[in-house]
């Protein structure tokens, strides 16, 4: 498709759905079924306002059923499902009702918390909606039709995504409440994070790990013990996971961050993309400052252009107590942006697996989480 949105100054080419291609291969399916015709070009509506003409392939018209499929296209976002074929099956009845079913390669959802009923097939409101008016499109007055779906390969992609956290397996899931992909969508990712932690929640746990990537998800596995089900990827978004915590009712928060990550929450930032906000070396020198480093010791923190230079000086200087003041200061800045409804502790790394400082709350949590899991 072309259409684009431009992101950190780059023109990328948006793409479709799944829900889309699933729209449009009902559709195409129905209208071939009852035209007896075999169909090129397929139009579609979306809920973002974009009419698309989307490309019909591997048609199979037969006695008593149509099939076809429509290549997913993410456009430039990096998605895993680009490339794959989403086919419906078409079979006609005469009761009037459109019936969606789903095989190969649709994952099955499991767990609640979920916008589909667990033991569905994890096809969401939005796309079912879609795809029912889709193929109504295509049919005669008083006819109806099942529509079965499958995704070859789905269920071996499906790996690759959010599905095995958020308990839908099998498969993928047929997504998308605008039917078009906007490339390294920020709000397609808060989704995510806010449906991952809703599971949990719904799985019955008030406590959980916030880690910002997977070097913090590494440590909080390898060095703290914690169950990999407990924690989630955060990414750079600390003030809506939180907003996301109040919410679900989470009433014990980790936070396990390296430095780099953690020194922007102790000072109150809570989007830790640098493009967003940065202080990295304000902060780690004032700290030093405070400690009672020398004029040109703090200079020498303040010009440097990593916190792996940083913290060489830091460690050299001996002013670990600008690790201790990041961490309960970012435990400090999270308790007051919640207002104090969920309890936070901090766990501060470095380079790997060389833990900084972690604060008393961390290890009482900590601690929960071990027992909970005995």
């Amino acid at each position: 498709m072309d259409e684009y949105v431009t992101v950190g100054g780059k023109k990328l080419r948006k793409g479709y759905t799944t829900g889309t291609c699933a729209a449009a291969a009902a559709k195409a399916a129905a209208y071939m079924l009852v035209n007896n015709v075999r169909l090129e070009k397929v139009h579609i509506d979306t809920p973002a306002g974009i009419r698309l003409e989307l490309s019909v392939s591997d048609v199979l018209l037969e006695e008593g059923f149509a099939e076809c499929s429509i290549v997913k296209d993410g456009g430039d976002d990096p998605d895993v499902t680009t490339g794959l074929r989403i086919f419906a099956r078409a079979e006609l009845t005469d009761d009037g009702r459109i019936v969606v079913k789903a095989g190969e390669g649709i994952g099955t959802v499991t767990l609640p918390g979920l916008k589909v009923e667990v033991g569905k097939p994890a096809i969401n409101p939005v796309p079912m909606q879609m795809i029912k008016k889709a193929a109504a499109e295509a049919l005669p007055e008083g006819k109806g039709v099942v529509i079965t779906l499958r995704i070859p390969g789905g269920e071996e992609a499906a790996k690759k995504t959010y599905n095995p956290k958020l308990g839908i397996i099998g498969g993928l899931s047929i997504i998308g409440t605008r039917g078009i992909v906007e490339p390294m969508s920020e709000e397609a990712w808060k989704d995510a994070l806010a449906l991952e932690l809703n599971v949990l929640r719904n799985r019955g746990h008030r406590s959980c790990v916030f880690a910002f990537g997977n070097y913090g998800e590494d440590f909080a596995i390898n060095e703290l013990g914690i169950k990999e089900d407990r924690i989630i990827k955060i990414g750079n978004y600390v003030g809506f996971m939180l907003d996301k915590a109040v919410e679900c009712g989470i009433e014990k928060l980790l936070l396990v961050g390296h430095l780099g990550k953690l020194v922007k929450v102790a000072a109150g930032i809570f989007h830790t993309h640098s493009r967003v906000a940065d202080a990295r070396m304000e902060v780690l020198s004032a700290y030093a400052g405070l400690e009672g480093a020398a004029h040109e010791i703090i200079r020498r923190i303040y010009d440097c252009r990593t916190t792996g230079e940083a913290a060489s000086i830091i460690d050299a200087q001996g002013l670990c107590g600008v690790y201790e003041r990041i961490t309960q200061n970012a435990t400090k800045r999270c308790m007051d942006y919640t207002y104090g409804k969920v309890c936070t502790g901090t766990v501060l790394f470095h380079e790997g697996s060389r833990l900084l400082y972690m604060d008393e709350r961390a290890k009482e949590i900590i601690g929960g989480l071990k027992r909970i899991e005995e």
